[in-house]
């Protein structure tokens, strides 16, 4: 079946349709970027790097920079959603547009970057857990579990297998779950920002806070090699995950529609968070490299910890706040686990059903209408990478953050590019076909190719990120968080090769959706169900 674009219509999966509307997909993208989480965990790495200040107060002016690419590839997202609302998203998209390789790779990357960002998940929601129980029962050793590496790990693993669990009973579960996860973590950073703002404007801040100014909000003064991209990348970070709702596709109401928008609209709610957010953060924390100042290293692996003592105080009241932002930050942190998991597991099926992974990959539970191995799979593959980084080193979890943020530039730049030429030849049909079909997803594609190069030069410099006690983290004397970048596309490259020669379909087109419009996408071919 095909649309007027002559682009045919994906075939079912055994996903379960209209399962979730327009609302329900706006929250699931909101929840997979787990704002509470990501702030914690990235503000400070936006701020400054190793005790040397990046953004500095400029940091919002980051947030409101990285935004623009992110929406641009929001936007090109939604335009192939409407056309072929596919659960592969980039890896059915880039196929379509540049064949099998370049759209294996893009499937690749975002399944290794979903598997590397569940360590860090894990580490948080772990950490979290005991960190809110110590302070709701006020018991400091209960809280100082969080800090054992031993016990945060097994705590993490325990998330990972719950929120397994959840997505493999289904979306609509899942989704329930998500509206108050969500509800609890925008309650605490409402929260937090206000009482940031009052105490500031009311002159109750701490001796490092800083009135805004609308200089903080223009990233004038910053070199763009060595600070805006590097920042970007880890700001784009901050923004993924919107793309979740695109990758329920097939199991939304509306599917060429409701996606998409929620896909645009969750970027820009997302925007007046962490905006606001940050704002509030810098100015009654400051960017010093002392105290809770968000350029101190100790501080770079979680802001809000290091803040909220101080800004709620040691009241009843006070410890009641910090409970619930640590609550927030655990169950925000928990979600993301969740959300994280269920794109991926439904990228793996979409790469199954056309013989790009191995055919069990494929199977939908038949109550359930979920992904079986690819969901346990996920599973197992996350809590795996986190029990062997934490083995490996500490230290290497704190690269992760900006070496996904590689991977996402690759995946969103591939899509972006991909959007241009799968309408190519209808891009001057109209003066809406070429800006939203043309220049937005070719511009957000080059500037997200450009801060990938840029900050893969600042990442592999030996001395970019430093431990505790100021030593270099490196691999080889390359600096870890390109290595994890790199290290990652490289173990697709071998695993792509691995798969040419067990299944050899696939990358000669012969299990690809057929196309019909030679215009948009060559001579239609005969369809294969590689399904068992």
């Amino acid at each position: 079946m095909t649309d007027r674009t002559g682009i045919a219509r994906t075939t079912p999966k055994g996903l379960q349709p209209g399962s979730i509307g327009l609302l329900g997909s706006i929250v699931v993208g909101l929840s997979s970027t787990a704002p509470a989480y990501s702030l914690a965990a990235s503000l400070g790495l936006v701020v400054a790097s190793g005790g040397v200040l990046l953004a500095g107060v400029k940091a919002p002016s980051i947030l409101l920079l990285a935004f623009v690419p992110v929406w641009m590839i929001a936007v090109a997202y939604r335009e192939l959603n409407r056309v072929d609302p596919d659960c592969g998203t980039t890896f059915t998209w880039v196929t379509r547009a540049f064949g099998p390789v370049p759209g294996w790779l893009g499937g690749w990357g975002i399944i290794a970057a979903d598997v590397i960002v569940m360590a860090n998940l894990a580490q948080v929601a772990g950490s979290y857990g005991f960190t809110f129980v110590g302070a709701l029962a006020d018991d400091a050793t209960v809280a100082a579990l969080g800090h054992d590496r031993l016990w945060s790990t097994v705590a993490g693993v325990a998330w990972i297998a719950v929120m397994t669990v959840v997505c493999h009973l289904g979306v609509e579960v899942s989704t329930r779950l998500q509206v108050v996860l969500l509800s609890i973590e925008v309650l605490a950073l409402v929260v937090f920002a206000g009482v940031a703002a009052v105490r500031v404007a009311g002159g109750t801040g701490t001796a490092a806070s800083i009135t805004p100014t609308l200089a903080w909000f223009w990233p004038s003064g910053l070199d763009l090699g060595s600070v805006v991209a590097p920042a970007m990348l880890t700001a784009i970070f901050i923004y993924w995950g919107w793309d979740t709702a695109v990758s329920l596709n097939e199991e939304t109401r509306d599917p060429t529609r409701t996606p998409g928008r929620a896909a645009v609209v969750s970027t820009v709610l997302l925007l007046g968070i962490y905006v606001l957010v940050a704002t509030a953060t810098i100015a009654f924390a400051g960017v010093g490299v002392d105290g809770t100042g968000l350029g101190a290293p100790a501080n770079a692996e979680d802001v809000f910890a290091a803040i909220a003592p101080v800004l709620f105080g040691s009241s009843a009241l006070g410890h009641a706040a910090t409970a619930l932002l640590a609550f927030a930050i655990l169950t925000s942190a928990a979600a993301s686990t969740q959300t994280t998991i269920m794109p991926t597991a439904r990228t793996a099926l979409a790469m199954a059903a056309q013989g790009a992974l191995p055919s069990r990959f494929a199977r939908v539970h038949e109550r359930h209408r979920t992904p079986t191995w690819s969901t346990w799979a996920m599973g197992l593959a996350s809590a795996g990478c986190y029990v062997l980084l934490t083995v490996l080193s500490a230290d290497l979890l704190s690269a992760l953050i900006e070496s996904v943020g590689l991977m996402i530039a690759f995946t969103y730049a591939l899509t972006g590019f991909a959007c241009v030429w799968v309408f190519r030849r209808t891009l001057l049909d109209s003066a809406r076909h070429l800006v939203v079909r043309g220049i937005v997803p070719f511009l957000g594609g080059t500037a997200l190719t450009l801060a990938f190069v840029h900050g893969l030069a600042q990442f592999a410099r030996p001395d970019w990120l430093q431990d505790a006690d100021g030593r270099n983290v490196t691999v080889f004397g390359i600096g870890a968080v390109a290595v994890v970048g790199v290290g990652s596309i490289a173990v697709g490259v071998v695993l792509m090769v691995a798969q040419r020669f067990r299944s050899p379909a696939f990358f000669t087109g012969r299990t690809l959706v057929p196309r019909s419009d030679p215009d948009v996408a060559g001579t239609p071919e005969p369809e294969r169900d590689v399904r068992r």
